[in-house]
């Protein structure tokens, strides 16, 4: 189907009856699998979109499982705050506090109604039909799924689009159509105080954990594309978010890094977007304007092979570029029928680009995945020895299988696709092969980063402009 594009003029409306008079936007208490905070914005981005498009809501926003909150604490602020409309962040790993997170809420507000969203939704919706919600989206915006949600509350359809709703009889009503997708001018850039960077900090301290960020360095986040057309088969992005890429333009990323640089103490950008140098232009201009203030930003970013040269390497390098990542997956070629053609890649490719980043001064960070179809342990270990052999650092993670995924599955068995551990009944490894894979995974880590050596310290700037003022949207409590 096509996407639906959702233009400027036409966003801007409020549901019938006013919209909600209090909405929580929350990810549930849960103890992590893995930590980007580039996954967690997303609850940031549709807090300030929904307050920009109701401002006479006052939306609250909560990261439980980021800020260590108690049952007790959500159980109060339920009990005392009586929602009218509660959006609840759903993930890969974020199953087990979901089911008590909606036994809490009908318990204690039961006037609620509530809205899932999120990167596990975006490909089992079907699974959330069988809990104790009003509505899950499906594909597009997420600020765009939560929006129809609340105008199907308020009466204003009986289906909406990219979204399933709940009827006052049990019965559900599939989406009338692709989730809508909003233009990049419109996209919710959060403020730094109210997103809980010094937890950030935290989760990022043990590199041999190898999630995504810079230990010991402060991150700023900048969420500077939405959609592939790359196409992975074990890649959500595309299924939620479309093949069409849609980007910030350069003069409002700039922009958004300076005032949160000038706002707050970050120390280098991240980059979040599917494929950063998909767009060469893009990409090429926003080296061209960091070299002309002087790179004062140094910044990271995740892409393919594919779309790197030596100039653009050595430009992002110039530009302040510390750290590339790459979808590698696997360089043994009994495993390329289960990749896209643009990552189907040899020993040499990467080799080149190996030397590119050397030249450059840049990290290259390789995120392999073990149990791929097709690919031996073996061929595994060849390609993450391959990887530090060039200098690189390598982020191993298991395949998950999401066409195995059913609507009927229990919690216990819908957490085992977090891409940490092995789905039962889909692999064929014996119990050594199977040892060995998770020694890949959790076994001791000997190529941790120092890629912090080249990022400063910084300390904030004084006299600095209030934070609440980044991105020039209302602000609410």
């Amino acid at each position: 189907m096509p996407e639906r594009v959702l233009l400027p003029q036409t966003i801007t409306h409020r549901p019938r009856g006013g919209g909600p008079r209090r909405m929580l936007v929350v990810w549930p208490p849960q103890v992590l699998s893995y930590f980007n905070a580039g996954h967690h914005l997303a609850l940031y981005q549709v807090t300030g979109y929904l307050r920009a498009v109701l401002p006479d809501t006052e939306v609250t926003v909560l990261d439980a499982s980021v800020e260590r909150t108690t049952w007790k604490d959500i159980g109060n602020d339920l009990f005392q705050n009586q929602y009218d409309v509660i959006a609840v962040m759903n993930e890969f790993d974020g199953v087990d506090g979901l089911g008590r997170m909606l036994r809490y809420i009908r318990a204690l507000s039961p006037g609620s109604r509530v809205v899932t969203f999120g990167r596990l939704s975006g490909v089992n919706a079907e699974y959330f039909r069988r809990l104790d919600l009003d509505a899950v989206v499906e594909n597009g915006d997420f600020e765009a799924g939560v929006v129809a949600a609340v105008e199907a509350f308020q009466g204003r359809t009986d289906s909406a689009p990219g979204v399933h709703l709940r009827g006052p009889d049990g019965s559900w009503t599939a989406p009338d159509g692709p989730g809508g997708v909003l233009p990049p001018e419109v996209w919710h850039l959060p403020a730094p105080d109210e997103i809980p960077y010094a937890r950030y900090d935290e989760l990022y301290r043990n590199d041999a954990n190898k999630f995504c960020g810079i230990p010991q360095r402060r991150e700023l986040v900048v969420p500077a594309a939405r959609g592939c057309p790359v196409g992975c088969s074990y890649c959500e992005v595309h299924p939620i978010f479309g093949k069409r890429e849609r980007r910030l333009t350069v003069d409002r990323t700039l922009e958004y890094i300076r005032a949160s640089f000038s706002a707050a103490p970050f120390e280098y950008v991240a980059f979040y977007a599917p494929t950063f140098t998909l767009d060469r232009q893009w990409t090429g201009e926003l080296c061209r304007r960091l070299v002309e203030l002087g790179s004062p930003y140094p910044w990271k970013c995740a892409t393919t092979l594919h779309h790197l040269d030596e100039k653009m390497v050595l430009a992002m390098g110039e530009a302040g570029c510390v750290r590339i990542s790459i979808g590698l997956e696997t360089l043994d070629p009994l495993g390329h029928d289960a990749l896209p053609r643009a990552k189907r890649k040899s020993e040499r490719d990467l080799e080149d680009l190996a030397s590119w980043c050397t030249a450059a001064g840049v990290e290259l960070n390789c995120f392999v995945i073990a149990g791929l179809p097709g690919t031996t342990m073996a061929g595994t270990r060849r390609t993450i020895a391959k990887v530090k052999e060039l200098g690189g650092r390598s982020r191993p993670t298991v395949y998950a299988p999401w066409e195995a995924m059913r609507a009927g599955m229990d919690e216990h068995a819908m957490s085992a696709f977090n891409r940490q551990l092995f789905v039962p009944g889909t692999h064929d490894l014996g119990p050594d092969e199977l040892r060995e894979a998770y020694d890949v995974v959790f076994g001791r880590q000997t190529d941790e980063t120092v890629v912090y050596e080249n990022v400063p310290r910084r300390a904030p700037d004084p006299g600095t402009p209030p934070a609440a003022s980044v991105d020039g949207l209302p602000r609410t409590a």
